[in-house]
């Protein structure tokens, strides 16, 4: 007879008790803390949301987030992508404290700790809750995967490496190249 203990569901308010000086996520229901990212992971971050922020505001199409910033996917789901925007027609979803729903954009940075997090729950998360264009960042490797959301989930719009150029189907308009984002 094999006997299983329960496993406790954490909910937002179980969240909203962590240290604030410490990254955490709740991903189905489970505490998970984010290490901090390294000065290749800060670089590539800083030269992706600038552009994305200038973009943004110049057309003024919505507001882009850093990381930290709480999305609440649901009760037992928040995440805090490192790149995230927001279109001007769901700005609703900002609130004082965090953002309430799907954004339309997040971009997941990998590191060592986190790539397979993000390539997986992160990614049927942000899915199964809508978030319509998902960009996979490696700075590793030098890649960014764009992902767009369709009606039978995510399909790869461009994969795209260190010498090209990408550009968003969200943020129409908007291009940047590899190597402007991957400066060592």
């Amino acid at each position: 007879m094999v006997s299983t203990r329960p496993v406790a569901v954490l909910t937002y308010e179980d969240y909203a008790r962590t240290p604030d000086d410490e990254r955490w996520e709740l991903l189905n229901g489970e505490l998970v803390m984010v290490p901090s990212p390294n000065t290749f992971h800060q670089s590539a971050q800083v030269g992706l949301g600038w552009r994305m922020a200038r973009f943004v505001e110049q057309g003024g199409l919505g507001r882009v987030f850093f990381a930290p910033t709480d999305v609440v996917l649901s009760d037992t789901n928040v995440v805090q992508p490192d790149l995230l925007f927001v279109s001007t027609e769901r700005e609703h979803i900002i609130t004082h404290p965090n953002i309430q729903g799907a954004p339309d954009l997040a971009v997941e940075i990998r590191s060592p700790s986190t790539a397979e997090r993000d390539l997986t729950i992160k990614r049927r998360l942000y899915e199964e809750h809508g978030v319509r264009e998902y960009w996979l960042v490696d700075p590793d490797a030098m890649t960014v995967t764009v992902l767009l959301l369709g009606e039978h989930g995510y399909r790869e719009a461009g994969a795209y490496r260190s010498g090209q150029s990408f550009d968003s189907p969200t943020l129409e308009g908007f291009s940047v190249s590899l190597d402007e984002i991957f400066q060592p």
